[in-house]
C-alpha cells in the first residue's frame, strides 16, 4: 500500500472514530446560510484530518470543506477533505455520513478513503491498484439496462427552487427500478463501486464530495463523466458516474431532459 492511501486511512480512521463518538451525543449546530447547517463534529474531524495531513505532507495542499490550506492551483499534490459528508443527516441522527479523503496529483485522482464510521465500511483506491471494502476487492455491478438498475442522487440544502434535478429525480424514477437519495455523495459513490448502485447523478457537487468517491469507482470498472459526457473534474457543474453499462442510457436520458423533454411533473 502507498503511503499516501496509508496515510488517508489513519486520518480518516480516526476522525471516524470522533464521529462515531459524538453522533450519540447532543449536536451543537450552526448555520453558514438560511440551511447550510454546520457541526461542531465537522470542525472537529476536519482538524483530526488536517493535522495528520499537515504533519506527513507539509509541502501538499489541501482543500477542506470548512476550510483550505495552502495554494492549490499552484500545488502538485492536493487533498481534497470533507470531514463529514451527510451534514443534515448526522445532525438529524440519521446514521447516514461518511469521512471523504481523496488526493489529486496535477488534477488526477491518485488516491482516495471514503469511511461509513457507523456501518464500518472503508472504502479505498489508490490509482492503477483497484478498489477495496474493508480490504476486499470490489467491482462495480454487471447490470446492463436502466430498466433494471437501482440509481441514486441528491438534493441541494441552498437554492433549491433553481435546482432542476427534481426533473431528472421523476424520469429517472420512471425508467429504472428506483431512485435512492441517503444524503451523502461520497457513499453514493461508494455504492456504485460495490454494485449497490448502478449509476449515480447529481448537480453542483464541491471538490472535497467527490475526489475521493470518482477513483474508488473508475478503480472498480466504473465510469465517471459530466451528465453531458464530457470528462469529469472534481468540482464540475454536474457528475454521472455508473457501472459503465448503463452509462450512455443515463447520459441519453439526462440529455432528453436538458433539451426540455421534461418541463413539468404530471
Amino acid at each position: 500500500m502507498n503511503e499516501f492511501l496509508t496515510v488517508a486511512i489513519e486520518a480518516a480512521t480516526q476522525a471516524g472514530a470522533a464521529l462515531r463518538t459524538e453522533f450519540e451525543r447532543p449536536k451543537k449546530i450552526s448555520y453558514k446560510g438560511e440551511v447550510d447547517l454546520v457541526t461542531e463534529s465537522d470542525k472537529h474531524s476536519e482538524s483530526i484530518i488536517v493535522s495528520k495531513l499537515r504533519e506527513r505532507f507539509p509541502d501538499h495542499a489541501i482543500v477542506a470543506e470548512e476550510g483550505s490550506r495552502g495554494a492549490a492551483a499552484a500545488a502538485k499534490y492536493c487533498w481534497h477533505v470533507d470531514p463529514l459528508d451527510g451534514t443534515t443527516n448526522f445532525a438529524h441522527s440519521y446514521p447516514c455520513f461518511a469521512v471523504s479523503i481523496g488526493l489529486l496529483e496535477a488534477g488526477e485522482p491518485l488516491a482516495g478513503v471514503v469511511l461509513n464510521p457507523i456501518a464500518n465500511e472503508l472504502f479505498t483506491a489508490a490509482h492503477g491498484e483497484g478498489a477495496y471494502l474493508n480490504g476486499n476487492r470490489i467491482q462495480v455491478s454487471s447490470v446492463e439496462k436502466l430498466a433494471t438498475s437501482l440509481v441514486a442522487t441528491g438534493f441541494p440544502t441552498h437554492q433549491r427552487a433553481n435546482n432542476r434535478n427534481i426533473y431528472y429525480y421523476w424520469e429517472f424514477t420512471m425508467r429504472s427500478h428506483g431512485v435512492r437519495r441517503d444524503g451523502s455523495a461520497a457513499l453514493d459513490l461508494c455504492s456504485v463501486a460495490c454494485g449497490r448502485f448502478e449509476g449515480f447523478w447529481e448537480f453542483g457537487l464541491n471538490s472535497w464530495d467527490t475526489a475521493a468517491g470518482m477513483l474508488i469507482v473508475q478503480e472498480a470498472g466504473g465510469r465517471i463523466t459530466s451528465l453531458d459526457g464530457a470528462p469529469y473534474q472534481p468540482g464540475a457543474r454536474s457528475i454521472l458516474a455508473s457501472n459503465a453499462r448503463v452509462h450512455d442510457e443515463m447520459r441519453d436520458v439526462a440529455a432528453s431532459i436538458a433539451g426540455g423533454a421534461a418541463r413539468s411533473l404530471p
